[in-house]
């Protein structure tokens, strides 16, 4: 092999390898700065140095974020005091900045999203194996590892914690219905540990996140094999995951460490939902401040004067970044889904990663309507993810059509 060739596969490797270091470190976020930030800042600074190339048709997610965030420091002037906002909004431009890389790169070498998806999975599998540990107190300090009695692992808040585990997830359960009946076991292992973990984390919106995306995904399975064999496999599938998942339920529930827990937190409205001031009080004071407030009022300001933050991505969008940002953030959401949906079942090696990352993203956005989403590392991944098959798809019409404009006539 020529020397030219192995020194391209030489920083080939090591550039696969740095990107999933980047990714693993993003389920480890104990507080903010994270070493995802550090790192992320080095390797997005030195792919920079070697070629990183922003397509036209990511466009719309550069030129969108940059307005979200522009509205964020308009709001910030709205401020009598400052305190941490800075930091926050610098945070919040880093991860836009990340959505950004993530897409590039996934256009530039598609390759790349099994070098993601398979860090991911193993910051998930990893993360939740300490979470479980933590909540069984399975060694001395391992609470460590929980929040509020419920499972966290390595986050610094067990309801970012469940949502991060559910794309690692995703793929695997995709990998188990479509994929070799031999390779089934190879599966099951890491697929367990994720779903416990994220069990035990007792967050009802990842709980509702998971089911709704291993749902939305077994259906659009269904529509698009046409194959009586196959769906029938699907089916038989779903009736065994559900017996075992039935089955285990039952015997956690024997536990009292878990049925205690778990008969509290699946009711449906908790005590600081409908309070006086709670989560749903204070939705529409938001709202209604808001809509006094064009430019804002500047970030976590909103949880200084009502001791708890907005736990609503569209109301924190209006407060935090005006309404110039809420538009911006707005229309990003629909332009995603709208361009990532038009694509999502055409043949192409990377289309299993985008349904994956599509599902789970629309999953994320219903769970904005009562948490705060803006500052997940792993959303932004997601929307890297969907943005650079849009862009690659743009790509691959543009070859198809220039391979026709040459071809003989």
């Amino acid at each position: 092999m020529p020397r030219q060739a192995v020194d391209a596969k030489l920083v080939s490797m090591i550039a696969a390898a740095a990107l999933a270091l980047g990714v693993l470190l993003s389920g480890f976020v104990i507080s903010e700065p994270a070493p995802y930030e550090l790192y992320m800042i080095a390797l997005i600074g030195a792919w920079s140095l070697f070629g990183l190339k922003l397509s036209r048709a990511a466009s719309p997610l550069i030129i969108l974020l940059v307005i979200f965030n522009i509205g964020g420091m308009a709001a910030m002037t709205q401020m009598s005091a400052l305190y941490e906002t800075p930091l926050y909004l610098a945070v919040s431009l880093f991860l836009a900045l990340t959505a950004i890389f993530y897409a590039a790169v996934l256009e530039a070498r598609p390759a790349l999203y099994g070098v993601v998806v398979g860090a991911w999975t193993a910051a998930a599998v990893g993360t939740a194996f300490f979470g479980i540990l933590g909540y069984f107190h399975a060694f001395p300090g391992a609470e460590m590892f929980t929040r509020y009695d419920r499972a966290a692992g390595v986050f610094e808040d067990p309801n970012v914690f469940g949502p991060f585990l559910a794309l690692p997830g995703l793929v695997l359960l995709h990998r188990i219905l479509t994929g070799p009946l031999s390779r089934i076991p190879l599966y099951l292992l890491p697929l367990g540990v994720i779903v416990f973990g994220l069990f035990l984390s007792f967050s009802r919106g990842a709980w509702g996140l998971f089911v709704f995306a291993a749902l939305m995904l077994t259906f659009i399975l269904l529509v698009r094999h046409r194959s009586g064999a196959f769906r029938m496999r699907i089916l038989l599938m779903c009736l065994v995951a559900a017996t075992v998942l039935i089955i285990g339920l039952a015997i956690a529930l024997q536990i009292p460490a878990i049925s205690d827990l778990f008969l509290v937190r699946a009711q449906l409205v908790q005590d600081y939902d409908g309070a006086r001031l709670g989560r749903f009080a204070r939705h529409i004071i938001g709202f209604q401040l808001a809509m006094e407030r064009p430019l804002g009022i500047g970030a976590l300001d909103f949880g200084r004067l009502y001791g708890e933050d907005t736990h609503n991505i569209w109301l924190k969008a209006l407060l935090d970044y005006g309404w110039a940002g809420f538009a911006a953030y707005f229309t990003l959401i629909v332009w995603t889904l709208g361009a990532g949906g038009r694509i999502l079942m055409r043949e192409r090696p990377w289309q299993p990663y985008l349904l994956c990352a599509y599902i789970v993203l629309i999953g994320h956005i219903l769970l904005g309507t009562v948490i705060d989403t803006d500052h997940w590392r792993h959303f932004y991944l997601l929307l890297g993810m969907v943005w650079g098959a849009i862009a690659l798809e743009a790509r691959h019409q543009h070859d198809a059509v220039a391979s026709r404009a040459m071809a003989p006539a």
